[in-house]
């Protein structure tokens, strides 16, 4: 699958996080930001050029689409990817980088078009998130798990059993590559969407993906969700939190903690024990 890469020119952050917001709400998966323009991505399918403009004609900024084959998204991230170290936790690396590593953890992965090599602040969050949770033991669900990345770092963290979904074919073949990569044992990695989990139950949900599909799922991830476990999702603007959070206290979830990284959050909830 192609994605469209869109380059605005936009140095200012504050103006690169509304429109971040904006595209958000458009359907746009991935951004990258840096100080001269910002980056955001979306499948090539359902790239609207006409709301596009219209979305940013308000703000008089000029884009420049570019079409992205998951060959030259490869050769892109091979030229640029540089390894990253969480301090005390774990570092993420590729097959080619030759570094010492000092951390408890080290998980390698060679990313396709898939979402989660941890350059991202919501990959940070989510991975920050984890490193405080028990996941001896558990039964743990990666909702949209992209590399993979999340499912690993459970299993690394002594999950009993992981289950990883995906509805982008890229992302399943990807994530089974880097399961291979890592050597997992307890990941089982499936290609489909949340209606495809039946009869399971789990005790840690991760979920990095977006407002609208979170949204859309709080009720089901209520549901899967063994009483006493634990939600952690992100893929959250900052202002995203009041609107996510009505909704999972809506359903029955406890809000447990916020963080927030780059003006993007990440939120942790509970299922009481009734």
């Amino acid at each position: 699958m192609n994605y469209i890469a869109i380059h605005i020119p936009i140095g200012n952050e504050e103006l690169q996080s509304i429109i971040i917001a904006l595209l958000a709400e458009a359907g746009y998966e991935g951004f990258e930001e840096n100080d001269k323009e910002l980056i955001a991505s979306i499948p090539q399918a359902n790239y609207n050029e006409a709301l596009l403009t219209e979305l940013l004609q308000p703000y008089a900024l000029p884009y420049v689409p570019e079409i992205i084959t998951p060959q030259n998204w490869n050769k892109v991230w091979e030229d640029n990817f540089q390894p990253i170290v969480l301090p005390d936790f774990c570092t993420i690396k590729a097959h080619f980088h030759d570094i010492v590593v000092e951390t408890p953890y080290c998980i390698r992965i060679t990313p396709k078009m898939s979402f989660g090599t941890g350059h991202h602040a919501t990959t940070r969050l989510m991975l920050q998130g984890m490193r405080e949770l028990d996941f001896n033991g558990k039964r743990v669900f990666d909702y949209g798990t992209g590399t993979g990345i999340l499912a690993i770092m459970a299993e690394m963290m002594h999950a009993k059993h992981v289950k990883a979904v995906d509805i982008d074919s890229w992302c399943y073949e990807n994530a089974m590559e880097n399961i291979a990569q890592n050597e997992c044992k307890c990941i089982e990695v499936a290609q489909g969407t949340l209606d495809d989990i039946v009869d399971e139950k789990f005790d840690i949900i991760l979920a990095n993906i977006n407002r609208h599909i979170l949204l859309a799922s709080m009720q089901q991830l209520y549901t899967i969700l063994n009483a006493g476990g634990q939600l952690l999702m992100s893929g959250l603007l900052a202002q995203d939190e009041a609107i996510i959070c009505e909704c999972a206290l809506q359903y029955g979830f406890k809000l447990q903690e916020i963080s927030s990284l780059e003006n993007w959050i990440a939120i942790l909830f509970s299922k009481v024990v009734s």
